[in-house]
């Protein structure tokens, strides 16, 4: 069984904040695959389903962003999960706005969120997919990260949401491989192909 986790703050207060990436995602994946995510256990709104043929469950953490962990610990542990079958998605500024990152493991970073989870599964060992809200800019970081967008923004962050529902699931059918080689953010390499180009180009002439 996969237990695919999304990370937010629970309340109208958050709906639609650039921290609820997490939670818009799921929702998402849950209007593709037809689950119901309404179960209130573990500290979580929850639903069971199938994704290509495999037993899935999605969580929404309600303890509030910064003790997610404390609810997925609870869910792995009820299950017997084995580590590499979580995949929990945020929100990340670190990343370009709507773009995606997917990782098989790694640190948490800054996000307080993740860093719960990581400290509360004992492990980094388990897929993630961060979903770009781009940077803070000179804007206090806390009130960027529960302040909701303008309309531009919403645009690319819908699409963003699409993209990694469906990462989500050719993660499950296809392997985490495949995944990261289809969805992750290819901007970066992009612009370097074309500056390097743009300076050949000048210094033929």
């Amino acid at each position: 069984m996969f237990v695919i986790a999304g990370l937010g703050n629970p309340g109208k207060k958050y709906e639609n904040t650039r921290h609820n990436m997490g939670f818009r995602v799921i929702d998402a994946i849950a209007a593709n695959n037809n689950i119901t995510v309404n179960k209130l256990k573990h500290k979580a709104l929850v639903g069971d389903g199938r994704i290509s043929d495999q037993k899935v469950l999605l969580v929404k953490p309600q303890t509030y962003m910064n003790l997610s962990g404390e609810s997925l610990r609870e869910v792995v542990n009820y299950y017997d999960v084995d580590i590499e079958d979580v995949i929990v998605i945020y929100d990340d500024f670190d990343t370009d706005l709507g773009a995606l990152r997917i990782r098989k493991k790694g640190s948490a970073g800054s996000h307080n969120g993740m860093k719960s989870v990581v400290n509360e599964l004992q492990s980094q060992d388990f897929p993630r997919i961060r979903v770009g809200i781009g940077g803070t800019g000179s804007r206090d970081w806390v009130n960027f990260v529960i302040g909701k967008m303008d309309a531009s923004e919403e645009e690319l962050v819908e699409e963003a949401i699409k993209q990694a529902a469906k990462a989500v699931e050719v993660l499950i059918s296809d392997g985490i491989d495949i995944a990261m080689n289809q969805f992750n953010a290819k901007k970066k390499k992009k612009e370097k192909t074309e500056e390097k180009e743009t300076n050949g180009a000048e210094g033929n002439d």
